[in-house]
Parts: C-alpha cells; sequence; structure tokens
C-alpha cells in the first residue's frame, strides 16, 4: 500500500544532469527498455494483481520509528505494504520523482541500516523505500516494495541490497514479473537460506554492479564468482574496494565507494 502523504518537491538527479547538458545513455538503453513496459497495460496488470487481496494493516497512527526514526519521518514515511506473498512488510518510504530504490537490509540490521542513506537519496531526486525485513520471504518482500513504488508514481525501479539484502536483490530481480532497470549487490553472498543469488546472476538481463571490501573473505570471492556469472547484463560491473574488510552497507562510509555507487544509480534513472 502506498503511503499517504505529499512529499516535498525536489530537483530530479536525471533533471540536474540534463540542465548541465550531458545526456542520460544508461535512461535510454537496457534500462529505458522497460520504460514502455512500465506503462503498458500488462504493467498495470502486474501492479493491481499484486494489490489484490485484503489491504496491508496501516501503521500505527503516528507511523513506525523502527528505533530511528525522527516522529516527523515516522509520520510522513512509516508505511506498511504487502509483499508478493501477501504478508504485511513495514518500510521507510521517502523522496520522489519518477524513480523508486528499494532498499534491502542485512540480516543484522534493519530499516535502520538504510535510513540514513535513503534520506540522502530521497534528497538527490529518487522515490526510495527501505524495508524492514521481518516475514523470512526477502525477495517477496523486495517484489512488494517494487510495487508499493509504482503504486507511488516511480515507473523506472532500482534495487539495491547489502548481504543478505544483496542476495534477495540479485534473486527478485531475476524472477520479477516486470524487471527493474538496475541491480546495486553490495557484500552479496552466493546463496543465503533457500535464495540462490549465483542460479539468479546466470539469467540476469538487466544492469547490475557488484561491490565487495578485497578482504572481506568469502564476499570478496561470492562478487567476483556473481560478477562472471551475468554474462547476460548489459552492464556487468564488478567493484572490488580496496584494503578494507568493510561489508555492506558499511562499505558505503567511503566517499569513493558511496559516489561510485550513486553514479551507478543516477546512470539509470528517468
Amino acid at each position: 500500500m502506498a503511503a499517504s502523504r505529499t512529499p516535498a518537491p525536489v530537483v530530479s538527479v536525471c533533471a540536474a544532469v540534463l540542465l548541465a547538458g550531458l545526456t542520460l545513455a544508461g535512461c535510454s538503453g537496457e534500462g529505458g527498455k522497460n520504460d514502455a513496459a512500465a506503462k503498458s497495460p500488462d504493467a498495470s496488470a502486474a501492479v493491481k494483481k499484486a494489490e489484490a487481496g485484503a489491504p496491508a494493516p496501516a501503521p500505527p497512527a503516528n507511523g513506525d520509528d523502527f528505533g530511528c526514526l525522527t516522529p516527523e519521518q515516522a509520520r510522513a514515511g512509516s508505511i506498511v505494504f504487502k509483499s508478493a506473498a501477501g504478508a504485511p512488510t513495514g518500510g521507510f518510504l521517502t523522496g520522489s520523482g519518477n524513480t523508486g530504490i528499494v532498499l534491502a537490509h542485512q540480516a543484522d540490521g534493519n530499516v535502520c541500516q538504510w535510513k540514513d542513506k535513503a534520506v540522502e537519496l530521497g534528497k538527490t531526486g529518487f522515490r526510495v523505500l527501505a524495508v524492514n525485513s521481518t516475514t523470512g520471504d526477502e525477495t517477496a518482500e523486495i517484489e512488494g516494495a517494487a510495487t508499493a513504488l509504482r503504486t507511488e508514481g516511480a515507473w523506472k525501479l532500482l534495487l539495491m541490497g547489502a548481504s543478505k539484502g544483496g542476495t534477495a536483490a540479485l534473486q527478485a530481480a531475476a524472477g520479477m514479473p516486470l524487471k527493474p532497470d538496475a541491480v546495486v549487490a553490495l557484500s552479496a553472498a552466493e546463496k543465503y537460506g533457500s535464495m540462490d543469488a549465483l542460479a539468479a546472476a546466470r539469467t540476469l538481463k538487466v544492469p547490475v554492479l557488484y561491490m565487495a571490501g578485497d578482504q572481506d573473505g568469502t564476499f570478496a570471492a561470492a562478487a567476483r564468482e556473481l560478477s562472471a556469472a551475468s554474462a547476460g547484463a548489459p552492464e556487468d560491473r564488478l567493484v572490488s574496494a580496496r584494503g578494507t574488510a568493510a561489508h555492506g552497507v558499511a562499505m558505503l562510509g567511503a566517499s569513493d565507494n558511496w559516489d561510485t555507487v550513486l553514479a551507478f544509480l543516477k546512470k539509470y534513472c528517468t
């Protein structure tokens, strides 16, 4: 379900690029292939199908703060949406614009792990939904979040996940009826529980950015193997963060890593 609120207007990151006289090759490339699809009757039907059934329960009157949101953020952005499996799922919705980003957190975190970056992305011109994963079906949560963003007005969609969330984002990207325009996987494991990101990567047909610290043990190796498996992706970018064992979201504390991720996201915005 969509949040009932009126977001403050922001300048789209893509509009800013256009004003600077630059072209948006990414949005007219592989990502652009979904533009018509996202506005098509089939896409509308997919959204309606995901919304079918009993509505998800509303969040508390003043919003769920998840232990980290300010009262204002909770009132304005705390939502409950349905996962693709129909389970009520909490999340933090912020920002505006025609490009939505789903953020999936690590096994050791909750929505708060992404809060600061969600706010930053929202101010940059994206419509962002950070998922609070509690249902045990991460891929269904991501797909439900994608539907919620499309209902809010996002007709381009990006997925970004860290560690377990990265594994889930890759599997969701490969299996969703209406594919995302790009995926970012930070320190993603090849497999997590019943999720198999390596199998998903072999069928991935959308741009993907893999990032892992070069000292992050098995996750550094996993990033290389996932990238090697993504032969069908129109852009398959592998970034090894040098000299660090920082994991998942923690890697984005380094400005060069965050700049790399942000540039990739902007490449596939509207």
